[in-house]
């Protein structure tokens, strides 16, 4: 075992020759880009589920073929999720569940996403001079771990929504977990690029991912026993399993006596977890009608203003992206993104003025602030003056999104995260921990007035997955999407409602169009796609423009008369399965 200033040592080292990297995963994004693989959407009659990995969906449609419901199959999707693509997801971290009820016309959403412990404060990512420490230095070890919520969620939706019993839904993981899997290319080339340099450095995990090592290798079978023993405990006894007794333990411990930056959470925080069933914001968007996550979430209501500020500037939206539409879409996003820096947080700390950011009036007077040039940082609006100027936090995009509808048009939109791409590099179990408390922003003040989204004793930090779904003018459901990315999901999924809403392509299309983001900063544009084109005509405008990867993964269920189609982004490797 390394001393804790050997560890401290390497993980110095290893952030320096990773800055390069950090620099570009912050900036730019992506998890990693591992190419392009041309897909087709697929056509079923009665049911469709679109998720990351080939594992996960037909775990999710066997569940689905047995009667199942959305979330029983949402369910044994994530935790195959968990050991398949264990750098996105998993139990170890948390999630936004929306659900659509048909036959009672209603929506909900549960919210299980991480709690800061109960003896942390607004100094947690503060050096001993009181100065917020380098990101890279607060992503890997104990301090950044919040406590998981995943499957509080999962259980609490399951006891309004699940048809099929709990245990039943944890059979086709075990038996993965035990028989073992194929690792995917994808899976190998994010192990070897060190994206998250705790890996390397912590010893379970390295032995897990790095045996002998060297990174896994694609197409060898990998086992985890530990895991499977972990679900049939949790599928025999409940989540009392996982937030209580051995695992609880287990999961305390390596957390408060991790070598690198040890954390403070308990059994007690573990034991007060309660995932939280919140109202869905909607906003109208032509003839549709949009919902989304509420707050923590930032994802929903950013979605909503960028959609209802590019409605009424009137941009020319056609069959495809034009200079007109990308200048629109960005201006839209600035101002969006200048609110949600600004206002949102934890709304159970923070009274965020949600009904003001999706006034109709409100946003009428923002969008003639969109001109023929770029306007430059944006400023939010002036709901109160009682917190400090925004301060942007940093958002890693590992994270998985899930769509499903089920034979009786019950519906699934599921975001799932461990944050960055394996998250705090802390192995429980056979699962990663998340490191979702660098999603709080580490300097609790600005000029004396406090930040919303300041670290604060059981506080969920802000987050921007933005699972959606969209209604007719009659109320039916149209299309379930949503995408992982860190704080980009906002414009990948805006992105895919102007392509489906707008331009009136088909879900697969739409995912495929190229990605165009602004989070208030520079104008990114998709490397290799047709619209860097227009770079110089954008930075006639005004643009600064940069050319990169944008590495989304939008999953997408779309009813059409008796029909679902289904569509999984081609720049990872997800699919979808129908019936």
């Amino acid at each position: 075992m390394k001393t804790l200033k050997q560890t401290l040592s390497q993980i110095l080292i290893a952030s320096s020759l990773f800055s390069f990297n950090v620099s570009a995963t912050i900036v730019g994004e992506p998890e990693a880009n591992t190419g392009f693989t041309k897909k087709q959407q697929v056509i079923a009659d009665k049911s469709m589920v679109a998720a990351a990995n080939p594992y996960a969906v037909k775990a999710g449609h066997a569940i689905l073929a047995k009667g199942g419901s959305a979330v029983d199959a949402a369910i044994a999707v994530q935790l195959v999720l968990t050991l398949v693509e264990p750098q996105s997801s998993g139990i170890g971290g948390g999630l936004f569940l929306m659900h659509y009820d048909k036959a009672n016309s209603h929506l909900t959403s549960f919210d299980g996403r991480e709690t800061a412990p109960a003896n942390a404060s607004e100094s947690l990512f503060l050096d001993e001079n009181g100065k917020p420490i380098r990101w890279i230095n607060a992503v890997v070890g104990g301090r950044s771990v919040g406590v998981p919520g995943a499957l509080a969620a999962l259980e609490k939706a399951h006891s309004r929504y699940g048809k099929l019993p709990w245990h039943t839904l944890f059979t086709y993981a075990i038996k993965l977990a035990q028989d073992g899997f194929v690792v995917s290319p994808r899976l190998e080339k994010l192990v070897s690029l060190q994206i998250n340099p705790g890996v390397a450095l912590i010893d379970d995990t390295k032995d897990y991912f790095m045996p002998n090592g060297a990174a896994l290798k694609a197409g060898t079978v990998k086992t985890n026993v530990k895991l499977a023993n972990l679900y049939q405990a949790i599928a025999k006894n409940g989540i009392g399993a996982f937030y209580q007794g051995e695992n609880a333990k287990q999961l305390v411990e390596t957390v408060t006596n991790s070598s690198i930056a040890p954390g403070k959470m308990s059994l007690q925080d573990l034991a007060n977890y309660k995932s939280v069933e919140r109202k869905p914001v909607c906003a109208p968007y032509r003839t549709y009608k949009v919902c989304s996550m509420a707050p923590p979430s930032s994802g929903g209501i950013t979605v909503l203003q960028i959609m209802a500020l590019l409605e009424n500037t009137k941009a020319p939206l056609n069959t495809s992206w034009e200079v007109e539409s990308i200048h629109a879409f960005t201006q839209a996003s600035r101002l969006a993104f200048a609110d949600r820096d600004h206002y949102i947080a934890d709304p159970d700390f923070i009274d965020v003025p949600v009904a003001q950011m999706l006034d109709k009036n409100y946003l009428q007077e923002r969008s003639k602030l969109i001109s023929e040039k770029d306007m430059g940082m944006a400023q939010p609006g002036e709901f109160s003056q009682d917190w400090s100027v925004a301060q942007v936090n940093y958002e890693q995009p590992s994270t998985s999104h899930v769509s499903i509808v089920d034979s009786a048009g019950n519906a699934v939109s599921m975001t799932t995260s461990i944050e960055m791409g394996f998250g705090s590099a802390l192995m429980v179990n056979g699962y990663l921990l998340n490191n979702q408390l660098t999603d709080f922003t580490f300097n609790p003040k600005i000029d004396g007035k406090p930040v919303a989204n300041r670290v604060e004793p059981n506080k969920r930090p802000r987050s921007s997955m933005s699972p959606v779904m969209v209604f007719n003018h009659d109320g039916s459901l149209k299309m379930v999407i949503g995408s992982p990315g860190g704080s980009r999901i906002i414009n990948y999924v805006a992105k895919a409602l102007v392509g489906v809403l707008d331009f009136g392509l088909t879900p697969q299309q739409a995912i495929e169009l190229a990605n165009i983001t602004n989070r208030n900063r520079v104008t990114t544009l998709e490397k290799g796609s047709d619209v860097t084109r227009y770079k110089a005509a954008l930075e006639a405008r005004g643009h600064k423009v940069v050319i990169r990867d944008l590495n989304s993964g939008i999953h997408a269920v779309m009813i059409e008369g008796n029909k679902l189609i289904g569509a999984a982004d081609p720049r990872r490797e997800g699919i979808a399965l129908g019936q």
